[in-house]
């Protein structure tokens, strides 16, 4: 499917799909989302030295980015992509300038040309595992703290925000640990809780109402 560059509310670049009339990030503001989402009721609820993420969709590798510059901890991050952003569509994103970390660029684009399905050290704090596959190939256990789950729409893609796949979710992380997403569809929540998450509606990102938090608690 045809990909273009585009220019989100808050300045900062997203993919958009024409065909599908969906983005890789909110429309309404693509840095401004990954923070509150991600970080901000994320990352920063997590009380640990050392925190494994698993990211469903890494794509642009924006909340890769962000969640390297916001952590003073050691982070295992992994992050699961059936379909690679090409080169030059990396070159087309302006995540560094947005985020004033010019001094990090040496960073991002090594989490982007690093190899593929072996562990990569960004920093000696920071290790990055790219996983080319789809979701419901997914087979870890009890291996994450956290999962950021930012998987396109269920108007587009339903069948990544099925039973089946929140209960992969839901194996892969450890007791406590957490799964946030920009969604808040009734269809999502009722899923997250059939498989045993502990759901929270919590304020939304610029241009949402709502967005969810599952906790794993057995």
């Amino acid at each position: 499917m045809k990909r273009e560059i585009i220019i989100t509310s808050d300045g900062s670049t997203t993919i958009h799909i024409p065909e599908w009339d969906e983005q890789y990030h909110s429309k309404h503001g693509a840095i401004q989302e990954a923070y509150h989402v991600f970080i901000k009721n994320g990352l920063e609820t997590i009380e640990k030295n050392e925190i494994s993420i698993l990211e469903i969709g890494f794509g642009t590798g924006l909340n890769c980015l962000i969640t390297f510059l916001e952590s003073q901890k050691n982070i295992n991050y992994v992050g699961v992509e059936a379909y690679p952003i090409t080169k030059k569509e990396i070159e087309s994103l302006n995540y560094v300038s947005s985020l004033n970390a010019e001094n990090q660029v040496t960073h991002f684009n090594k989490m982007h040309t690093c190899s593929w399905e072996t562990k990569q050290q960004i920093t000696s704090n920071f290790s990055l595992t790219k996983q080319q596959k789809k979701f419901k190939d997914i087979n870890d256990i009890n291996a994450y703290d956290l999962i950021y789950f930012d998987a396109f729409g269920a108007r587009v893609q339903p069948e990544l925000w099925t039973e089946e796949i929140f209960n992969k979710m839901y194996i892969s992380l450890k007791n406590n640990g957490t799964l946030v997403t920009y969604s808040a569809k009734g269809s999502v929540r009722r899923a997250m809780q059939k498989v045993g998450f502990t759901v929270e509606r919590l304020p939304g990102p610029p241009g949402k109402r709502e967005m969810l938090r599952g906790k794993k608690k057995l």
